[in-house]
């Protein structure tokens, strides 16, 4: 789609948001929720977003509104949303989706606070000075997806050692793309196994992504984190499912829709965090004094459905370390 198009588009689009829009809401703060990805499959996430906005003392719609802008995985979308949200004098910003949608909210304003969540080192995105003292505007979660994937990468071996190729998808649009292809390789390389790398940065990739998998052939697979992923994930299950690949997902919700394996953060905990941020902000605190927090909780969880369908015997370690087991 070419800039302009989408421009006029974007401009006719915002003429059917709801009523409640930032301009009629001047009587309450204003949170702008800017996302990377789609609001069906981030609905958990914002319900535990409100959660933490509750717990910091804040009801929607009386104390504060919230508009949201959903990118849907059209990554150059997010700098006219964020522009439109800094014009529009939101309060405090909220990026999620990775790093893609906190640069953006960064680049379009320094003076609004802007709390974001991401699964990339904040520090060498860019986006704040260090962990401790973030400085500027920015501050937020990080779960550092790139540390885990090691830890991914040693389940899958666990579950199927005689694999010796493991495939892992990762999106190219995504700033954190090249450091994690990185790490993905040294991690393999610590294990003893090969990885095959296939780029997919939309819908029309997937399936040519999987049949590259099965020529190669890789015997498991790694799906990176990437917001796109995320909006993609019943496709990706079901693909999966389809090239008989045993995968590891980076969140529980690809497992609840009939993934096999996944071990990550607890995600939604997450957010909650960044909504007490947000509160504490409104509250009249500074980004540059709030340090990014870490997780500190994580979960294996195994959909054993999905492993009797493959043909998969789990490990008993695998079972006995898992936080659930899906029957």
């Amino acid at each position: 789609m070419r800039r302009r198009e989408f421009i006029a588009i974007f401009a006719g689009a915002a003429g059917t948001w709801p009523c409640d829009t930032l301009a009629q809401q001047s009587a309450i703060p204003v949170i702008g929720f800017l996302s990377s990805a789609s609001p069906k499959p981030y609905a958990g996430r914002v319900a535990a977003f409100r959660k933490g906005l509750n717990e910091a003392g804040y009801i929607e719609g009386r104390d504060l509104a919230i508009e949201f802008r959903w990118a849907q995985g059209q990554y150059d979308r997010l700098p006219v949303f964020a522009a439109d949200l800094v014009s529009q004098k939101a309060a405090v910003i909220v990026s999620s989706g990775g790093d893609v949608a906190a640069l953006a909210a960064k680049a379009a304003t320094s003076s609004i606070p802007i709390v974001v969540v991401t699964g990339s080192d904040p520090v060498k995105a860019g986006l704040v000075a260090s962990f401790n003292r973030p400085g500027g505007n920015v501050t937020g979660a990080s779960f550092v997806a790139t540390e885990l994937e090691t830890k991914r990468l040693e389940l899958l071996r666990d579950l199927v050692p005689s694999t010796a190729v493991i495939g892992v998808v990762i999106n190219p649009t995504n700033p954190a793309a090249e450091s994690r292809a990185k790490d993905v390789q040294m991690a393999a390389r610590t294990l003893d196994r090969d990885i095959y790398i296939v780029n997919v940065s939309n819908e029309s990739d997937l399936e040519a992504a999987f049949a590259t998998l099965a020529q190669q052939p890789a015997g498991a697979l790694l799906l990176s984190t990437d917001a796109f992923f995320t909006s993609q994930r019943d496709r990706l299950v079901a693909l999966a499912t389809q090239y008989a690949l045993p995968a590891i997902y980076p969140w529980r919700e690809f497992v609840e829709a009939g993934g096999l394996m996944s071990y990550g953060p607890i995600i939604n905990e997450v957010y909650r965090q960044a909504a007490i941020y947000t509160g504490r902000i409104l509250k009249g605190e500074k980004p540059a004094d709030l340090p990014f927090v870490r997780p500190t909780k994580f979960e294996l969880v195994v959909n054993m459905k999905t492993a009797k369908a493959l043909g998969l015997t789990v490990p008993p370690l695998i079972l006995a370390r898992a936080d659930e087991v899906i029957e």
